[in-house]
C-alpha cells in the first residue's frame, strides 16, 4: 500500500516502525519552508540509519520536496548516507550509461520507446549493488514512471503458484548468456560493449577477469564476445524469515537486439533449459503487484536492490533520470 508521510527539516522525526512497514514504497514529502542544499544534507546524514532500514522493510524510500537540482546536488545527497561508491565504469552492468560524477551515472539509456523489464539490478553479473539511489532530474513529459515489484512477496506467490519451480531456482541456481558488441549499442537495453563492461580494449586482460570472476566465453567473428557466467544464486535469504527473487527472470524476457534472444540468455545453473509456462508466470505475478513512481523534479529514492525489483515505462518527450550504487560490502 502506497502511503505518503510528510515531515519538515529540520526538527520532525520519521515515522515509526508501526507506521511506515506496512507502506510500498514510503513516500516522504517535505512541506515546510524552504531549505539549502547544507539543510537538506544534514538531515539526510541524521536519518541515514532510519532511512536504510525503511528500504530494507518497505522495499523503498521516495523522498520528495528537497532542493535537488542537479548531478552534483544527487552527489551531494548521495555522500551524506556515508556508503562507499560503488562507480559505473567498474560495474558489469550491461546496460549503457554515462557517467556525470564520480558517484552519479545516468539510468539505461534504452529508447524511449522501449520498457525496461522488472529486474534486481546486475543480479546478472557476480558483483552486484546492495542498494540503488534515483533521482529525478527532469521528468518525462508523459510516461516513464520507475515501475517497483517487492521481490520477496513475489517469492511467497510464486512458491504458491510453481512450488517445483521455486525450488529448482534454489537449488541449481542460474547461468546467464550474453553477446557483448565490440561497441555500445544505445538501441539495445543489454547494449553495452565488451571494452566497456571489462573496462579496457585488451583483450588478454578482459579474458583475465573473466577467468577470475568464472565466466565461460568466445569470440565472434565481428569482434562481438559471447559470455556465459558462473552459477549465479536465483533465491536469496534476506536473513530475517524472507526471501527473495534475486535474479533476472524477467527482464531477461525482454533481452532481444541483433545479438541476443531470451531463449539462449538464461538457463538453469545445471544446464537444463526453462520451463516456459513458470518463467511467463513470474512475470505475471509481478505485474499484480507493481507499484509506478511517478517522477516529479527534484525525487529522490533510495532502493534495497535485495528486497525490490525496478524497471522502467516507455515515455514521451525528455526524461532525465540518474542512479548512483552501493556495494554489495557496504555495511561488512
Amino acid at each position: 500500500m502506497h502511503q505518503v508521510f510528510r515531515f519538515a527539516i529540520p526538527g520532525a522525526p520519521l515515522p515509526s516502525v508501526h507506521e511506515w512497514e506496512a507502506s510500498f514504497p514510503l513516500v516522504l514529502e517535505h512541506e515546510g519552508a524552504d531549505v539549502t542544499l547544507s539543510d537538506a544534507v544534514g538531515w539526510l546524514q541524521r536519518h541515514a540509519r532510519d532511512l536504510s532500514a525503511a528500504a530494507s522493510r518497505c522495499g523503498a524510500v521516495a523522498i520528495r520536496g528537497l532542493p535537488l537540482v542537479t548531478a552534483d546536488d544527487f552527489d551531494a545527497a548521495v555522500r551524506a548516507f556515508g556508503w562507499p561508491n560503488f562507480p559505473y565504469a567498474e560495474s558489469l552492468s550491461n546496460a549503457v550509461r554515462t557517467s556525470l560524477t564520480p558517484r552519479v551515472f545516468t539510468a539505461n539509456e534504452a529508447p524511449s520507446e522501449a520498457t525496461i523489464g522488472l529486474h534486481h539490478e546486475m543480479a546478472q553479473t557476480p558483483v552486484h549493488p546492495s542498494r540503488l539511489f534515483f533521482f529525478c532530474e527532469k521528468a518525462a513529459d508523459e510516461g516513464g514512471a520507475t515501475s517497483l515489484c517487492r521481490s520477496d512477496h513475489l517469492h511467497d506467490r510464486l512458491l504458491e503458484a510453481e512450488p517445483a519451480f521455486v525450488a529448482d531456482c534454489a537449488a541449481y541456481g542460474l547461468r546467464y548468456s550474453l553477446v557483448m558488441p565490440p561497441e555500445d549499442d544505445p538501441a539495445s537495453p543489454v547494449g553495452r560493449s565488451w571494452r566497456g563492461t571489462f573496462g579496457c580494449d585488451d583483450r588478454a586482460a578482459v579474458e583475465a577477469r573473466m577467468s577470475a570472476l568464472g565466466y565461460e566465453w568466445e569470440w565472434l567473428g565481428d569482434e562481438s564476445l559471447r559470455t556465459t557466467t558462473p552459477v549465479l544464486p536465483a533465491v536469496k535469504d534476506l536473513g530475517d524469515g524472507r526471501r527473495s527473487l534475486f535474479n533476472q527472470l524477467i527482464a531477461a524476457r525482454s533481452w532481444k537486439d541483433a545479438r541476443n534472444a531470451p531463449r539462449t540468455a538464461v538457463r538453469f545453473g545445471n544446464g537444463r533449459a526453462l520451463p516456459d509456462e513458470a518463467w511467463a508466470a513470474v512475470g505475471e505475478l509481478a505485474a499484480d503487484g507493481i507499484h509506478d513512481l511517478e517522477w516529479q523534479r527534484g525525487d529522490l529514492a533510495l532502493v534495497d536492490n535485495f528486497v525490490t525489483l525496478h524497471g522502467r515505462r516507455r515515455f514521451e518527450g525528455t526524461r532525465r533520470v540518474l542512479a548512483s550504487l552501493v556495494p554489495a560490502d557496504a555495511d561488512a
